[in-house]
């Protein structure tokens, strides 16, 4: 065990400093850097040493909203608890730096020796709440030698992790650290149980009650609606709508020349495109690539609209900017989830919970929910240009299949709700 952690505390160190030479060149890693080292001045100035920490730590953004809902419920039904959000990711904590549910917001220094004793000495924590992927060797034990209760959220375990290893053999020690594991599924649970870890509650994914909460909080988006009702449309979509609108949510230029390449043939269909890097180089490719049709930019129009569809050409809204994807699924027939065909697929339930056939590349391995809305006919894995053309010709001349691929991802959602209550029944509060 002394071994490990030797290993793994020079692992640390060598991280660090490649994080400190890489903030000269990144932005992205600039501001995690700054942040980190800031972190200590914020517990500084905003601890009330008098108040009963619960802290919640989310990598990212995605970790954030499945850690949301289960924060929400607490603060609710626990005022006497306040809440420390930490976050590792710029790409979480600048969009949710604001977020009112916490009462501390600020990164989580990396996690040496020194800045675990530090951090936890600052805020002494009377509960822990690690969502999903997080396992810092020495937050961990320090809390477990405080005994201070940890659990894990919403995990998922698979084989070709380091737990799982015949070398990850002294890591997987640091599961020990946690109080109980609150899992998405059987799988997960039958892993943890061969390596002796039975702590364990399959609760499934707290992001479905998250979604759940995000549509009943949908904005209405009279510009979207304004845009959708000008120019000409000749599709009838399964809501029986004089519309058919292609929805692309997170995407990159992999998957944007594959849709509208096809949507080219097809200029019935109206697109909104909200792509996952809103730069001005990336917005005017998509513009490029949308050459002839009719193309707005959200940030750029107002009520009243004016001008709209031409004679024969398709038309295209793309949303320059951030918070509106979560809604503008609402507005779809079909949906098209980005990512795929780069490091992996971004978030499929937002889409689905909408009651609309979702799309996504081939890289979704890593993603329980994709596999099972491929299963339920909910989810559609494309991998090519060829074969998005083959299934949305399908789509198109069977619309009454659309409907049904559209009920059955709405389903989905809906039936794996209630995580988050099974989370609250399982601690001790």
């Amino acid at each position: 065990m002394k071994k490990s952690k030797i290993v793994y505390n020079v692992a640390i160190y060598l991280y660090l400093l490649g994080v400190a030479i890489a903030s000269l060149f990144n932005e992205k890693v600039r501001k995690m850097w700054r942040g980190e080292r800031d972190a200590f001045r914020v517990l500084r100035e905003q601890v009330d040493p008098e108040a009963q920490y619960v802290w919640f730590h989310a990598a990212s953004l995605g970790e954030f909203e499945q850690g949301r809902p289960l924060m929400e419920r607490l603060r609710q039904e626990h005022p006497e608890y306040k809440i420390l959000l930490t976050f590792f990711s710029p790409s979480g904590y600048e969009v949710r730096k604001n977020y009112e549910g916490a009462d501390i917001i600020c990164y989580l220094p990396l996690d040496t020796i020194t800045n675990a004793r530090r951090f936890l000495r600052a805020v002494r924590p009377v509960m822990a709440f690690f969502i999903k992927y997080e396992f810092w060797y020495n937050y961990l034990h320090i809390l477990k030698h405080r005994d201070v209760p940890v659990y894990s959220v919403s995990s998922i375990f698979r084989t070709d992790q380091v737990f799982f290893k015949w070398y990850g053999r002294q890591y997987r020690r640091v599961l020990n650290c946690f109080t109980h594991f609150f899992v998405q599924n059987e799988v997960s649970k039958e892993l943890l149980a061969k390596i002796g870890i039975t702590d364990v509650t399959i609760v499934g994914d707290t992001r479905f009650d998250r979604v759940l909460q995000i549509k009943e909080q949908a904005k209405e988006l009279p510009i979207v609606e304004a845009f959708l009702a000008s120019g000409i449309q000749t599709f009838v979509s399964p809501s029986g709508d004089d519309r058919g609108v292609f929805v692309a949510g997170s995407s990159w230029p992999p998957d944007e020349e594959i849709f509208i390449r096809y949507f080219r043939e097809h200029p019935e269909w109206k697109l909104i495109i909200a792509p996952h890097v809103i730069g001005e180089d990336h917005l005017q490719q998509i513009e490029k690539l949308l050459e002839g049709w009719h193309v707005e930019r959200y940030t750029r129009l107002s009520l009243p609209l004016g001008g709209g569809q031409v004679e024969g050409k398709g038309s295209a809204l793309i949303i320059d900017c951030f918070g509106l994807l979560s809604s503008i699924y609402r507005y779809g027939d079909v949906a098209y989830v980005g990512g795929g065909f780069g490091v992996s697929i971004h978030n499929t339930l937002e889409a689905a919970v909408w009651g609309v056939p979702v799309i996504f590349g081939p890289n979704n391995q890593k993603f329980q929910e994709a596999h099972e809305l491929k299963a339920c006919s909910g989810g559609i894995e494309i991998c090519s240009y060829d074969d998005f053309a083959t299934k949305m010709d399908h789509l198109l001349a069977h619309p009454e299949e659309m409907a049904k691929c559209g009920k059955a991802a709405g389903n989905y959602v809906m039936s794996k709700a209630g995580a988050t209550e099974k989370v609250l029944n399982g601690i001790s509060l």
